[in-house]
């Protein structure tokens, strides 16, 4: 196996050591510390939202239907929206593992293999949107029992 195959099957080595580093990091303070802002996942958090949400109007990111990234018709709107940050993203058409449900934790029946650039914008998305919080709550009052 190559290493360019090793690290493709390793969904922290998709992310580099500095988004794996940061990633650690966050998920290591408590809830609280977040407020309103939660995570931070790349420095252009703000335009891949705006231009997440302009093409992706009423995607709904809490629970992702696997057509709404895989249909040849959704392929055909998500191609252009990942090209447009090659360049900008790090390897941006990589694959990486995103949930299709943002209430449950990565498991084989809820993660969809997806490009960094699809993971970025819904990743981005539910936190802006507030959606990932159940996670970090259900997560911060386990550690406090």
């Amino acid at each position: 196996m190559s290493e360019r195959e090793m690290a493709s099957d390793d969904v922290l080595g998709s992310l580099g050591v500095q988004g794996a580093s940061a990633g650690a990091h966050a998920l290591s303070l408590p809830a609280d510390a977040y407020g309103n802002d939660f995570l931070k996942l790349t420095k252009m958090d703000d335009d891949i939202y705006k231009m997440f949400r302009e093409t992706f109007k009423d995607l709904d990111i809490k629970k992702l239907n696997p057509d709404d990234l895989k249909s040849d018709e959704m392929k055909e709107v998500w191609r252009p929206f990942c090209n447009q940050f090659q360049g900008l993203i790090e390897d941006f058409n990589y694959g990486t593992l995103l949930r299709l449900d943002c209430e449950r934790d990565y498991t084989e029946e809820n993660t969809i293999f997806a490009t960094r650039a699809q993971f970025f914008a819904v990743e981005v998305a539910r936190n802006k949107e507030g959606c990932n919080d159940v996670v970090f709550t259900s997560k911060s009052s386990k550690s406090e029992s």
